[in-house]
């Protein structure tokens, strides 16, 4: 006759599923019900857990919704003035190439005040993974319209929907990295349903080795939502993100210098 353990204990880790990294920290997070950040802070933390480098590694914080992103990772964090995380970045890696060195932005950080630093250090190519979250707003600071705004999108600077005409296009600057000759890899990915987040996941994994390899820059574009300032519940912001921020912002690998 079969035994059955009865330790409450045994029976408890005979029957995990999943166990939350210790890379994150017990901080809770600051971010909306329903945000991905908190998904994409997880995957990228339980990376660097089996890569077994977290003393190896350093990342840096920008300015933006994921500005506290320091309180929630367990691992060497540094704070950058808006738009310059690639900048820092390519300091600490230069000053300590040994290390794995990632930043992670929003939008309005990566895509409008620091475009430059973006495109230099992606041009250089620093061995560096950037890790760029597209959520189309400014979510921090009240909503206002970002450089991936879409058309016709409303936001608390373009409440009647964003004008082409007199606002421009929006700039799919993951679409612009991935011309210059630094870029090893490039991709575009998400994090709101389990399938999704294996594959954004497994471009993390990627990025970080390309990074052991001193392959060049890896970056990574996740497109979430933000519940809060499209004005809409968690759930209705994913539908709408398949159904508007996925076809103007296609996901998947968009440059794999390896597969060329």
């Amino acid at each position: 006759m079969a035994e059955f353990n009865t330790n409450p204990e045994i029976v408890q880790q005979e029957n995990l599923v999943y166990k939350r990294t210790d890379l994150l920290t017990e901080k809770a997070l600051s971010y909306c019900p329903g945000c991905g950040h908190g998904t994409a802070h997880r995957i990228i933390m339980e990376v660097i857990e089996e890569m077994e480098i977290q003393s190896k590694t350093i990342g840096i914080a920008p300015v933006g919704c994921s500005v506290l992103a320091y309180e929630f990772m367990n691992i060497d964090m540094q704070q950058a003035a808006h738009g310059r995380a690639p900048a820092l970045a390519t300091a600490v890696k230069r000053l300590f190439p040994e290390k794995f060195v990632f930043t992670y932005q929003g939008d309005g950080d990566l895509a409008a005040i620091g475009t430059a630093e973006t495109i230099h250090s992606c041009n250089r190519g620093e061995n560096i993974v950037i890790i760029f979250i597209n959520n189309g707003i400014y979510g921090m600071t009240g909503g206002q319209m970002a450089p991936t705004t879409l058309p016709g999108m409303k936001s608390s600077t373009s409440p009647y929907g964003r004008d082409v005409a007199t606002m421009g296009n929006p700039l799919r600057i993951t679409e612009l990295v991935a011309q210059l000759p630094g870029t090893i890899f490039v991709t575009r990915q998400a994090v709101h349903t389990p399938s999704a987040v294996r594959k954004a996941k497994k471009a993390v994994r990627k990025a970080f080795e390309n990074q052991k390899l001193n392959k060049g820059l890896s970056f990574i574009e996740i497109v979430s939502n933000c519940n809060s300032g499209w004005k809409m519940t968690p759930l209705q912001s994913n539908e709408w993100m398949v159904d508007n921020m996925f076809p103007y912002y296609p996901l998947g690998d968009i440059k794999d210098s390896e597969k060329a």
